[in-house]
């Protein structure tokens, strides 16, 4: 069924096509005898407009990727540095992506490396990890392959290519962005406002600065290339290039879905923003049950390329997909413009929120999963539903990204003039929806093709969808900062999309009611001058900023890291374990190479039962104890980080030593005021002072500015 219902949409697309190619002429001929220009000339001024934008998406998506490149430099002087002074810029999770890039490389053969990756146990102590499915190294993969397949070698550092490879889609990602502003508006000058916006104001936009091997951000330009390909697939009067346009969704959907372990819950969000879309009957059933259909095939392909991924089958989006499957029979039977219509389509969105919560239940239970069960309870905790002393919990509620967003933020989007044009948009765009879904709800069809005069932009089924997106994706950003990621993007271009369109400004001379000036050519004249007003602002303002960016030289040093991994790779023998934060076993990792006792790793419950384990070297906890737990892992070398020891936080109660201390029933309340109170001093305090017990277990090695590394001891002297 799913593949006849296919076969008969793309046979009504070509039938569309081929008849909106036999009536263009005619309609052409007598529009363009009316003013006086021959279909020559409208064909010329077209490809030239077609040509000039594509050549300005190209080029703003390629000088991004220039700067980007140019400001990593002027930030790390990579170019003047030894590799390994190199390899400490990435940190935490970063270094663990790269360290199994290097690894890749150095195998024998593709194959080998791949089933090392597959079968690692050379990573994490007394562990064999899949990391290809744990840690979702697609990218590395593909990485790999380009590097040693394009015969780089001897061009390029592996480094560069890879950072190379990110920085290149970057560009992509930007250019997605341009494209599809300039799909909703008509005019390539709104996907050039869109990316003005995007990099001033790229400190909101994207984490490309701090983790550049983030899954994030080799996911994100696929989904932006989706998100476009979707709104032209959306729109009315696109009838020859929807196959396209469907053949890029499907494409990008699959790779996103393969490049992030989380695409599923963004993806979830956008399937809501279509439900919502097709409830309301703004857009053509069958091209979101199209949609719908791909996610299908994603998620049952995702979950056979990532090793049976039981979180692909539990997932929310999976069971939305199904449900709205079933549930499409009723509004299939549901007659247009009657009474009984209408309520069978507010029963229809019931059913599909029951049977969708309820099964996503019942899957629950029959499918054995892990994967997330930590987002789970994060989310009951954040929401205040619970609360906990668990130490990895209350780590990450405390979390920068995991906050609600700071009014830094919001100021920074005002002053770029941002914010203030996006509600702008927003408003009018989401009363011109409010005015179509009161007419589709009186029994007004839509119509077929929407007129500038007409003032109706809220029935264009690519606006809506994305007015609808973006309110979800902000509603998401007003409680987790982190999620500014996904929304601040998307932002940028409504905001440019709005401001371009003729349509938005007609809706609003619509309900004003001018007179006194023909609104056509004021919509017209206003579409051009704001964006250029504020395009003009934002180049005095900001490019001497960004200028100034380029041109000044950063500096990025850590000696004392340096002396710690050189130290490493000429002392510690080949078969020893280091044990220490999970930000440093990565770093630790790709530097050296030796094996780790943690990692900086949130989606596996062992590995974050591991890290809270070790985390108690910062804690008020006997020596006997720290060794007991260290040895269980076969930890050979303990390693202190003085700036977590005596840290001094911003926060009080969300540093690591109060988070422990918490956890472990350390705290007292007196007053109103608590106080850490054990019959031990902090471990990793007491440890430097070279008393006994401490000595017995351990036996200081090496020690800078800013580390102290200490033997474990395999045989024990109770001697004071």
């Amino acid at each position: 069924k799913m593949s006849s219902g296919a076969a008969d949409l793309r046979q009504r697309k070509k039938q569309n096509c081929t008849e909106s190619d036999k009536m263009a002429p005619d309609e052409r001929n007598k529009e363009n005898s009316k003013l006086g220009r021959s279909p020559k000339y409208m064909l010329i001024q077209r490809f030239a407009k077609l040509f000039f934008g594509c050549l300005a998406a190209v080029t703003s998506g390629m000088m991004y990727a220039v700067y980007l490149s140019t400001y990593h430099e002027r930030k790390f002087w990579f170019s003047s540095r030894q590799e390994l002074e190199r390899e400490i810029t990435f940190q935490g999770d970063s270094a663990i992506y790269y360290s199994f890039y290097k690894e890749l490389l150095k195998a024998p053969s593709f194959e080998r490396g791949v089933y090392e990756l597959t079968h690692n146990n050379k990573t994490i102590s007394l562990k064999t990890i899949n990391a290809v499915q744990q840690m979702t190294l697609y990218p590395e993969l593909i990485a790999s392959v380009l590097y040693q397949a394009s015969g780089s070698e001897e061009v390029i550092e592996p480094v560069y290519f890879y950072i190379g490879i990110v920085f290149g889609l970057q560009g992509i990602y930007v250019t997605a962005l341009f494209v599809t502003s300039w799909v909703m508006s008509g005019t390539w000058l709104a996907g050039m406002l869109t990316v003005a916006w995007f990099i001033i104001n790229r400190t909101d936009t994207t984490r490309i600065d701090y983790s550049i091997p983030s899954r994030e951000n080799w996911a994100l330009p696929y989904f932006a290339c989706q998100v476009a390909a979707l709104t032209g697939y959306l729109k009315k009067n696109l009838n020859c290039s929807a196959e396209f346009c469907y053949l890029l969704v499907n494409a990008s959907t699959y790779t996103f879905m393969m490049m992030w372990e989380y695409s599923h819950y963004l993806l979830f969000v956008q399937a809501v923003s279509l439900f919502l879309l097709d409830s309301f009957a703004l857009a053509q059933t069958e091209k979101v049950h199209e949609v719908y259909r791909i996610y299908l095939l994603s998620l049952i392909g995702g979950y056979l390329l990532q090793f049976e991924n039981s979180a692909l089958l539990v997932s929310p989006l999976l069971s939305l997909v199904v449900a709205l499957m079933l549930s499409k029979s009723l509004q299939m039977n549901m007659k247009k413009s009657t009474f009984v219509s209408r309520l069978l389509k507010i029963m229809y969105i019931y059913l599909v929120l029951t049977v969708a919560v309820t099964l996503n239940f019942l899957l629950k239970m029959i499918i054995p999963h892990k994967e997330n069960e930590h987002l789970l309870k994060f989310i009951e905790v954040k929401l205040g539903l619970n609360t906990t002393k668990n130490f990895t919990m209350n780590w990450l509620l405390c979390q920068e990204s995991l906050q609600a967003p700071s009014q830094d933020f919001f100021l920074r989007l005002t002053q770029s003039s941002l914010l203030p044009f996006y509600i702008l948009v927003l408003i009018i765009c989401l009363f011109s929806v409010t005015q179509v879904i009161f007419r589709r709800i009186c029994g007004e069809p839509l119509k077929e093709t929407v007129k500038l005069e007409d003032g109706r932009i809220g029935e264009r089924p690519e606006i809506v969808y994305h007015v609808i997106h973006t309110i979800l994706l902000g509603c998401l950003a007003m409680c987790l900062e982190g999620m500014k990621y996904l929304w601040t993007p998307y932002v940028c271009m409504l905001a440019a999309f709005g401001v371009c369109s003729p349509e938005l400004w007609m809706t609003l001379f619509k309900w004003l009611r001018l007179k006194a000036v023909h609104p056509i050519l004021l919509a017209l004249i206003l579409s051009m001058a704001v964006p250029t007003i504020i395009g003009f602002s934002l180049w005095k303002e900001f490019f001497p900023r960004i200028m100034t960016e380029l041109t000044e030289l950063q500096e990025f040093y850590d000696p004392d890291t340096v002396e710690l991994m050189t130290w490493i790779k000429r002392q510690a023998p080949v078969a020893a374990v280091f044990a220490g934060s999970p930000q440093l076993m990565g770093v630790i990792k790709l530097c050296t190479g030796w094996m780790v006792s943690s990692l900086p790793l949130y989606n596996d419950d062992d590995l974050l039962k591991r890290n809270e384990n070790i985390y108690q070297i910062y804690s008020k906890r006997s020596a006997e104890d720290i060794y007991k737990i260290l040895t269980s892992y076969k930890a050979n070398f303990l390693v202190i980080e003085d700036s977590i020891c005596n840290e001094v936080g911003p926060v009080r109660g969300c540093r690591v030593k109060d988070l422990l201390d918490i956890a472990n029933g350390h705290v007292v309340c007196e007053e109103g005021d608590n106080y850490a109170y054990s019959k031990y001093g902090r471990f990793c305090h007491e440890i430097k002072m070279n008393y006994s017990p401490y000595v017995n277990y351990f036996t200081r090695v090496y020690w800078n500015r800013s580390y102290f590394v200490y033997k474990i001891n395999t045989v024990i002297s109770f001697q004071s």
